[in-house]
């Protein structure tokens, strides 16, 4: 619960008045099953925030993790059970 509270406050901590209306943070799941997640990072502290190495784990057919940079978003995508560990690299990556 401590990484939805952190997720939480690094939303909120993005509201201005203006951003949540054009940006914000998708959380859906996919067919494969799966998670797929997307960060709007336009407009806040981590728009140009670098370096970013792209992640990719394939341990099995439904445990793997894919996480990327694309056109000013943080993009991620999981098995079904991967919600977690995509949530945590994206908190370190913005900390770090």
């Amino acid at each position: 619960m401590e990484l939805l509270k952190w997720l939480e406050n690094y939303y909120s901590s993005n509201c201005d008045g203006d951003w949540e209306h054009g940006y914000g943070i998708t959380i859906c799941t996919i067919d494969n099953p799966g998670w797929s997640i997307k960060v709007n990072l336009q407009d806040t502290p981590l728009e140009n925030k670098r370096p970013f190495q792209n992640y990719v784990v394939e341990r099995s057919e439904n445990d793997w993790v894919h996480c990327r940079l694309k056109d000013g978003c943080f993009e991620a995508f999981g098995g079904p059970k991967n919600l977690n560990e995509i949530l945590e690299f994206f908190k370190q990556w913005a900390e770090n």
